[in-house]
């Protein structure tokens, strides 16, 4: 395993690998949390033979420090703390909400701009692979992890290329399954991981999406 990603084509498709266990099964679906993991996810679903569709989950950056995420949000409703940031930072219950109604604007943007009209990827009863390009505290993920549980599927593996260790403890509780292929201490960020960890577009991402959908219909 590289000690550093070319780039998220790259960590897909190892990390597809990794996961080739749950390769070709009737009832296994891929989901992707834009933007970046999406290019991950279009390449572990194209790995696995699988459908790839999207897990919408927003971050809440800390105020002055947003790449750290206090928490997240995901579609549903659903939305999880990072307690041991937002009580670090002495961050208040009207500066948390101020940040999550931003965020619940930019998730429902997100909806509409790449799904269109297309609904949601049905989930229960089948094994969902939920992707992204990394986790740094993992809320995002819990985040989605939680809304899923919510849908009844029948297995949750949360995958992901790169993840600080303390971010993967705590999602061990939650996922039936975690796949990680490098877990770096110190961690630095999700980006030192990478060689090439270039903003992935809205654009870039309805492509993969539009892709993967119309190669599921061929």
């Amino acid at each position: 395993m590289p000690l550093q990603f070319e780039n998220r084509v790259e960590a897909g498709r190892l990390l597809g690998q990794a996961l080739n266990k749950y390769a070709h099964h009737p009832d296994t679906i891929v989901l992707a949390l834009p933007r970046g993991g999406v290019v991950v996810g279009f390449e572990v679903a194209k790995r696995l033979g699988v459908p790839l569709d999207l897990m919408l989950v927003r971050k809440l950056g800390t105020p002055g420090h947003e790449e750290l995420a206090m928490g997240a949000i995901a579609s549903g409703g659903v939305s999880v703390l990072n307690m041991d940031v937002v009580a670090t930072h002495w961050i208040s219950d009207e500066t948390i909400e101020a940040v999550a109604v931003k965020e619940r604007l930019e998730l429902e943007r997100c909806e509409r701009i790449y799904r269109h009209d297309r609904p949601m990827a049905e989930v229960r009863g089948r094994c969902v692979i939920v992707v992204d390009d990394g986790l740094a505290t993992g809320a995002t993920m819990r985040a989605g992890v939680a809304a899923l549980r919510q849908r009844m599927p029948a297995r949750i593996v949360a995958a992901v290329p790169v993840a600080a260790p303390d971010a993967i403890a705590p999602l061990r509780l939650q996922a039936d399954d975690v796949v990680c292929l490098i877990m770096p201490e110190p961690f630095f960020s999700i980006s030192h991981w990478y060689h090439d960890f270039a903003e992935v577009s809205d654009v870039e991402v309805s492509r993969l999406l539009a892709r993967a959908w119309d190669e599921a219909l061929a």
